[in-house]
């Protein structure tokens, strides 16, 4: 470079403390950091709100899927019941603790649990406790006394109260009062307990189960009425849904009868071992297992789906008329071992 003399000397470069505030000047963002922040929440949030998506969709169904248990097993039997007690009234109890406990009680779950989606498995268990209420019933009646003069059994009578509850109460009922109360499961677990200790003073001879055959005609007459009336709530249905392929009432009438007749299926089993004697002596034996195994049988119908067709059509059967011949083939059984006891 040469040097003008015209123009003067060339201007002296900035120095480095200027250049680098310059620089600092240009790179001064005041709202940079707020926006990147901002998007890293937005980001954070736009997977939140997916996740809680996910979850609610898989929630009822996935839940549900793993309550469900319709648990038909006819291989079950109460453990640990000793001599002199009553091998009915242990299977009663088993029964309840395995619904109850085991199992989920599903009448009672509210909508918000998964288990509230389900329908099949809450109408099974209403079946069953509803064989139990009747069997509680009948046992403080008649088989838990020596005569009708007699006293009612406090266990039993407690026994009955607490298995004929309604199924479907939760820890709070707006309709009945705004205050928590106790659940179904809690009062059926009362119920158990009052059948164990009655058990448990029966096997020590401090109580009474009167193994006799008008005692036994007694509570198979009650039974042959439940049969007869479930009956007539399939023929009744049939006659007004026949044909419906949208009836969603069919499985509802179907898995009630399931349970109450899985459910007599085993107090009867029992029952043949509690009254063995007089069975036998009344030659009943074979009448006995042949009505006992058509509870089972009838307890063991399972379709995929249960269809409302029509008695007679061709391609959609009718479960519930499939059922319903079961029932009334059980009912009239029972009635003919009752007509044999009354002798």
């Amino acid at each position: 470079m040469t040097f003008d003399p015209d123009h003067g000397a060339p201007p002296a470069p900035p120095p480095s403390w200027w250049r680098r505030a310059i620089d600092r000047v240009r790179a001064f963002r005041p709202f940079a950091g707020r926006a990147a922040t901002a998007g890293a929440r937005r980001s954070v949030w736009s997977w939140v709100w997916r996740a809680a998506v996910v979850v609610a969709v898989l929630y009822y169904p996935v839940g549900a899927l793993v309550t469900e248990d319709i648990d038909d097993d006819p291989q079950f039997a109460a453990r640990g019941a000793t001599p002199g007690e009553s091998r009915a009234v242990a299977t009663a109890a088993a029964l309840v603790t395995r619904e109850v406990d085991v199992h989920t009680w599903t009448p009672m779950m509210p909508f918000f649990m998964p288990s509230g989606l389900l329908d099949n498995m809450p109408n099974f268990q209403r079946g069953i406790m509803a064989a139990l209420g009747r069997f509680s019933t009948e046992l403080m009646d008649q088989l838990g006394r020596t005569r009708g003069s007699s006293q009612t059994d406090r266990d039993l009578e407690q026994a009955r109260g607490f298995l004929n509850e309604q199924p479907n109460i939760w820890i709070w009922q707006p309709s009945v009062s705004l205050m928590p109360s106790a659940t179904s499961a809690q009062k059926y677990r009362a119920g158990r307990d009052k059948l164990l200790a009655y058990n448990k003073r029966l096997g020590a001879g401090q109580a009474v189960f009167e193994r006799r055959a008008d005692n036994l005609q007694a509570l198979l007459d009650r039974i042959a009425n439940d049969t007869g009336s479930d009956s007539a709530v399939i023929d009744q249905h049939i006659i007004e849904k026949a044909g419906d392929l949208f009836d969603s009432r069919c499985d509802d009438i179907f898995y009630f009868n399931k349970g109450r007749l899985y459910a007599n299926y085993l107090l009867l089993r029992e029952l043949g071992v509690d009254f063995e004697p007089i069975i036998r002596d009344k030659g009943l034996t074979n009448a006995w297992n042949g009505t006992v195994e058509t509870f089972r049988t009838a307890a063991q119908l399972d379709p995929w789906v249960v269809w409302n067709g029509y008695p007679d059509g061709f391609l959609i059967p009718n479960h519930l008329a499939a059922q319903g011949f079961y029932l009334l083939r059980a009912r009239t059984q029972l009635r003919e071992i009752s007509n044999i006891l009354l002798k």
